[in-house]
């Protein structure tokens, strides 16, 4: 994209193309595309080449585009921070780590590519997204792109590492990524007591619970009722007797028990020892926290990474797989856990709808459940994947795929295309 004309060529022919946007990968695979004489980021440049060192080429993509009346928007990865990122020695801390004591990267290793736009193994570097130092840096970056103004800015991989085989389903807490030491921190704060607080970190260590676990907090902590955390509601008590009826029992047993068995008042009565918490009640309710927890670092990132943009006036959108906020089977969860029904409103929400099945019948339900679960008023730009005027990796025409989305979500008045390089390489 160095060579002279190149930049010219390519957005003359998205122009031909009858497009009037284009996304413009900035930060991908561990690399951002900003001059060496003007990174301050934990990455390196893209443009590595000699005598190019200040040389620009998002500022002159935006330029460019500008001239032929496209919009270019910058199109980063979110919390996938790439390959060269997780070599640092100083960073290692920021990694994302799960109970196994694995990062995206080990656990991945020999795993195929993954065609439907899963993962690619080997340069999978996924972030803690609570960690001070992870979020510092991206926003560092962001910053950088933002002072290009490009027309628009979205973020992709707002999600977890998506697991292999049977590790795409995330069931017990060792798969989620939750281990880093930011965000185990965190998660030990939404503890509201000491029973809680130990409680968490029981069932972190083990993966589980058990009532020796339970009867041990209590007797640790006496004065507290029972273990609690953050959205966690305590059990109720077994319901006691209202005292009206309690003193109507009492004066009848009155009239009736003798007085040798009457109890003697001097004599001290021992308190009756409370019931010990439901323990399965417990590790349920532990599940579902480590599971909010895993979400709320998503989230949480998410508004960190677009409130440059927004400062700005900058439009954002966040990219996302539609089904990759699924709950699978009893308890279980897609292992992304891409919580995009819950991102805002405000942000434009660009539904990947890459379906896989040599027709439309695994496209269309991916729009239609994104126009079904994505908040009131949002802007909805499904993202679909192809080339014009013929089947390309089993997936119909875009125009095919087009006229189906119209038919069935005529609300949808935007769609963008994946990938240029596609159409221009037959793929």
């Amino acid at each position: 994209m160095s060579d002279p004309g190149e930049l010219d060529r390519v957005l003359d022919k998205v122009v031909n193309k009858g497009y009037n946007q284009v996304y413009v990968e900035v930060f991908y695979d561990g690399q951002v595309l900003l001059p060496v004489a003007d990174n301050p980021t934990a990455w390196p440049s893209v443009l590595r080449n000699r005598g190019y060192e200040k040389y620009d080429l998002l500022e002159k993509a935006i330029a460019k585009g500008k001239q032929r009346g496209l919009k270019v928007y910058a199109w980063l990865f979110s919390m996938n921070f790439g390959y060269t990122y997780a070599q640092r020695p100083d960073r290692q801390q920021t990694l994302a780590i799960n109970g196994k004591n694995q990062t995206s990267l080990t656990v991945t290793e020999g795993a195929a590519i993954n065609e439907d736009f899963g993962e690619v193994p080997g340069n999978q570097a996924f972030i803690d997204p609570y960690n001070p130092q992870a979020r510092q840096d991206y926003t560092l970056l962001v910053n950088q792109i933002v002072k290009r103004k490009p027309q628009g800015m979205l973020f992709d991989y707002i999600r977890y590492l998506r697991g292999v085989g049977p590790a795409s389903v995330a069931t017990k807490v060792q798969d989620l990524w939750i281990y880093g030491p930011a965000s185990q921190q965190v998660l030990l704060q939404r503890a509201n007591n000491q029973q809680g607080r130990d409680l968490i970190q029981r069932y972190l260590t083990k993966g589980f619970i058990n009532p020796n676990d339970v009867q041990a907090v209590v007797k640790q902590y006496p004065t507290e009722r029972e273990p609690l955390w953050q959205g966690r509601i305590p059990q109720a008590m077994s319901v006691a007797t209202p005292p009206s009826r309690r003193e109507n029992a009492a004066s009848r047993s009155a009239s009736t028990t003798p007085a040798a068995n009457k109890p003697n008042p001097a004599t001290p009565t021992s308190k009756p020892t409370p019931p010990l918490p439901d323990t399965g009640i417990l590790q349920k309710d532990l599940w579902k926290l480590s599971v909010a927890h895993a979400v709320q670092g998503i989230l949480d990132f998410l508004g960190i990474a677009i409130q440059p943009a927004q400062r700005m006036g900058i439009p954002v959108g966040a990219v996302f797989f539609p089904t990759a906020n699924q709950t699978i089977n009893e308890g279980g969860y897609d292992s992304r856990l891409q919580p995009w029904d819950s991102f805002p409103a405000a942000v434009e929400f660009h539904a990947m709808s890459y379906g896989n099945c040599g027709d439309v019948s695994c496209i269309v339900p991916q729009v239609q459940r994104t126009v079904s679960l994505a908040p009131a008023g949002a802007k909805i730009i499904p993202a679909i994947a192809g080339d014009w005027g013929k089947p390309l990796r089993n997936r119909p025409s875009l125009e095919i795929q087009m006229r189906a989305i119209r038919s069935a979500t005529p609300q949808i008045n935007a769609v963008s295309h994946f990938a240029f390089g596609w159409q221009e390489t037959g793929g």
